[in-house]
Formats: structure tokens, C-alpha cells, sequence
């Protein structure tokens, strides 16, 4: 006879039995998997075991320019998003009209709820050589027209623009509900001890809301080592000789393209322990560092 600790350990198994049925099917056995027929040597029926997919791989300079223009969108565009989204999320926490902070919270917003096809039509024509507003905007400045969506040089850093822009929606609602949640007493406390807004924002803010901080440059540093859409519909597909290949797109490509199936399980395989390293070594760092 089970005891009733005994029996609630047990409903409490039952209970995770759907869900880790779900995960198994859907997240565990697809990653197994990969990993096995990425060390699949014959390319056809049959299996023979080798490491062939990932020397080519890494001999490959269409692999590694993608490699190299992944990470360096992962370095960048979570860094910036979340720094943004930090100084507008305190900004709104700050602003004492309601009704203001509503109608900027509703804009700010937009980016979320609209579909990211329709966000690049849009930023294809901003970014348009020709008649695009940025580049009117910046000849008040002596600045000569750039063609971000077909020079190769400008190709990063439009995407770069594009995406922080899109994700400013997401981490900004989620930082300003941190932000909210804040114990009001120490920021009266701060204005009694005549603390700036700065130091206030410095010494209360950040260490306070750093959980969430660390959460949101986690999830925005997945999604950026996994980034395939933004480029997409920004490019309509191009890659620019490259410039705006990603490890995503070039699995794809190999996948669907040219049908090498151990080859693009091997890039898969190389990009999950990218992110689960890059995830550990992050929260490795942070965890002295968060304030929980």
C-alpha cells in the first residue's frame, strides 16, 4: 500500500505523463534523430557511420560565412534589443499621465501583433534605395543614398535595424511588467535620500528587475541563433553572396535544396549545442550577477 506522500508523488507523475508524451514525439525523439543520421556516410538508403558530414561541413565556406553572420546578429541585435526596450520600459513606468502612457504602450505594441510579412513590405519600401524615407532622411544630414536591400555591406546592418525594431514590441512589454512589480517603497525611500533618476534606475531598477533582464536577452539570444524569417521577407530570399546567410537558411537550403540530409542534420546538430553552450556560459556569468 502506497502512503498518501507515496500516491501524491504518483498523481504528480500522471499528470506529466501528457505532457512529457508530447515532448518525447514532438522535441526529443526529432533531436535524436538528427543526431544519429547526421553521422549517416551513405547519403542514400541504408547507414553506414562516419564523421564525413561534419568535416565537409566545416570545410564548407558557405557553412561557416552563415556561421559568422549568425553569431554576429546574435551579438548584436539581443544586446541592443533588450537595452532599448530596458530604457523605454522605464521611461513608460515613469510618465505620470495614464492616459499618454496607454497610447504609447498601444504603439509600441503594433510590431507584435502584426504579421511579419507585412512589417517587411513595409521595411523593404523604408529601406528603398531610391525613394525610401531613410535614406530622405538622412540627406538632411549630407548623407548619399544607401542601397541596404542590394549592397552587400549595408545588407547586416538593415537587418539589424529591421530586427531590433521587431522585437522591441515583445521584450519592452515584458521588461515594463517587471518594472510594474517593483515595490513602490523603494523608489519613495530613494526620492526621500534626493537619489537621481539615474541612480535610482542604476541601484533599484536593474538590480530589481535583472531576472527578467536575463530572461529576455536569453529567449532574444535563442531566437537569434535560430533567425531564418526576418531575412526572408526582408530579402525575399537573396542572401546577398552570403552577407545575410544564416545557419538556418542554409540548413533549409541543404535540406530542401540540394537534399543532402546528413549534411543539414549535421548543421542542426552544430547549431543546438551553439545555443544550449552559448545559453549555459550566459547563465553561468549571470548567476552571480541577478539579483533573485
Amino acid at each position: 500500500m502506497l502512503n498518501n506522500k507515496g500516491k501524491k508523488s504518483y498523481k504528480g507523475y500522471l499528470y506529466l505523463l501528457p505532457a512529457l508524451l508530447v515532448l518525447s514525439v514532438f522535441v526529443f525523439y526529432p533531436i535524436i534523430n538528427a543526431i544519429v543520421f547526421s553521422f549517416d556516410e551513405t547519403k542514400a538508403v541504408g547507414y553506414v557511420f562516419g564523421f564525413g558530414s561534419y568535416k565537409y561541413l566545416f570545410e564548407d565556406k558557405r557553412f561557416l560565412q552563415s556561421l559568422v553572420n549568425t553569431v554576429i546578429y546574435a551579438a548584436v541585435v539581443p544586446a541592443l534589443s533588450v537595452g532599448l526596450s530596458l530604457m523605454i520600459a522605464n521611461a513608460l513606468a515613469n510618465l505620470k499621465n495614464e492616459k499618454l502612457k496607454g497610447i504609447f504602450q498601444s504603439i509600441y505594441f503594433l510590431p507584435y501583433v502584426t504579421s511579419l510579412v507585412a512589417i517587411g513590405v513595409v521595411w523593404s519600401w523604408l529601406f528603398n534605395g531610391q525613394y525610401g524615407i531613410i535614406n530622405y532622411l538622412l540627406g538632411f544630414i549630407g548623407i548619399d543614398p544607401i542601397n541596404w536591400l542590394s549592397d552587400p555591406n549595408w545588407a547586416m546592418p538593415a537587418l539589424i535595424i529591421f530586427s531590433v525594431w521587431k522585437s522591441l514590441a515583445f521584450n519592452t512589454l515584458i521588461l515594463t511588467t517587471g518594472i510594474a512589480s517593483i515595490n513602490p517603497q523603494y523608489y519613495q525611500a530613494a526620492k526621500i535620500d534626493q537619489a537621481t533618476s539615474s541612480t535610482i534606475f542604476r541601484k533599484i531598477t536593474i538590480p530589481l528587475v535583472s531576472p527578467i533582464i536575463l530572461y529576455t536577452y536569453i529567449i532574444s539570444l535563442i531566437a537569434g541563433f535560430k533567425v531564418y524569417t526576418e531575412v526572408f521577407v526582408l530579402f525575399n530570399g537573396r542572401t546577398l553572396d552570403g552577407r545575410v546567410s544564416t545557419v538556418v537558411m542554409y540548413i533549409i537550403d541543404r535540406f530542401y535544396g540540394d537534399q543532402d540530409f546528413p549534411l543539414a542534420f549535421a548543421a542542426a546538430v552544430v547549431l543546438l549545442l551553439i545555443i544550449l553552450t552559448v545559453t549555459f556560459v550566459q547563465r553561468t556569468i549571470a548567476r552571480n550577477k541577478v539579483h533573485y
